[in-house]
């Protein structure tokens, strides 16, 4: 990969794999230092990245680092937690894509990066296992429970809008 394919996956991929680690790491400033060293990663290695395969490469990288970042971020006690539940409200807020975000946020990583992958990114299969080292047919599994978890949870009467 030259300098200039760098720079145009760069151009043609940092929204789509921001996108994606945001959704899964709910968190601005850490989804920023997680795609940075993912392109910090590419560029390290761009001499043997091969240009077509970029976009997955990319996303290969940035997935690889946001499940270190989530270790990591585990292994730390001293982090704040905010309850959304103690925000005073005059009345109730039915909010579609709330009750998206708190049933995605029900998911183990793994589901909820197979369902961001698939469902919001548009990759098929063969890609999502390549991206995250699962087999096509593990993908399949996981994805399908992953729906069935997220079907539950979004039919419930006191989710339903």
């Amino acid at each position: 990969m030259t300098d200039r394919e760098y720079n145009d996956c760069v151009k043609l991929y940092a929204d789509n794999v921001y996108r994606f680690i945001l959704k899964n790491l709910r968190n601005e400033e850490d989804a920023r230092d997680v795609i940075q060293s993912a392109f910090e990663k590419m560029w390290r290695n761009r001499e043997t990245v091969d240009n077509e395969r970029s976009k997955s490469y990319l996303f290969t990288v940035a997935y690889n680092q946001m499940i270190d970042h989530i270790r990591k971020v585990k292994r730390v006690t001293l982090k704040e937690e905010f309850n959304d539940e103690a925000k005073v409200s005059d009345k109730p807020q039915h909010n579609a894509k709330r009750i998206l975000e708190i049933a995605l946020g029900r998911l183990n990583e793994t589901q909820r990066s197979l369902v961001m992958l698939k469902d919001y990114e548009g990759y098929s299969y063969d890609e999502i296992g390549k991206i995250t080292g699962l087999s096509e047919s593990q993908v399949k599994v996981y994805l399908h429970r992953a729906r069935v978890q997220l079907k539950e949870f979004l039919v419930k009467m006191e989710n339903v809008i």
